[in-house]
């Protein structure tokens, strides 16, 4: 006779990035502004505080072979992910797509009207992490830095 397994609550904890170069990594997610977490752990891996999942940076290589994939040819076209950084108003996307670039991000779309009411505009980190900056209809963001939706 089986048991009926209880469902674990679902939860999205940390997102982790492969990245090759750890230290420019660190260098980048540290001048956007992001609250290093962890620093113990050195160049092995870092953690930020984003005010909701932890963002994790592992060496590309490491992470491939601890999920037991190979780490090449790495993707040069899309990936079929991004972060997404919301924002409380168009202006504010605008500055943080101009302040990515000054830290070495590249823009890859500049911030502009979307068909839902929105604002957007992408960027890509050092190692082509695609990251939006959006101000969406529904979506705001609170003081504690959290995202909260509409019902």
């Amino acid at each position: 006779m089986s048991k009926e397994l209880t469902a674990p609550v679902p939860r999205l904890t940390v997102i982790t990035l492969g990245v090759g170069d750890i230290r420019a990594s660190i260098a980048f997610y540290d001048a956007l502004g992001f609250s290093r977490r962890l620093k113990a752990t050195g160049e092995a891996v870092a953690f930020y505080d984003t005010g909701g999942p932890v963002l994790a940076l592992y060496p590309w290589d490491q992470l491939a072979a601890d999920a037991t994939l190979p780490d090449q040819p790495r993707p040069a076209a899309f990936r079929g992910t991004t972060l997404a950084w919301n924002c409380r108003t168009r202006d504010e996307v605008d500055a943080v797509l101009t302040f990515a670039v000054s830290k070495g991000a590249r823009l890859l779309k500049a911030g502009c009207e979307t068909d839902y009411g929105g604002y957007c505009g992408y960027f890509a980190d050092p190692d082509g992490h695609v990251w939006e900056a959006v101000v969406a209809p529904g979506i705001e963001v609170g003081e504690d830095r959290r995202v909260h939706l509409a019902e």
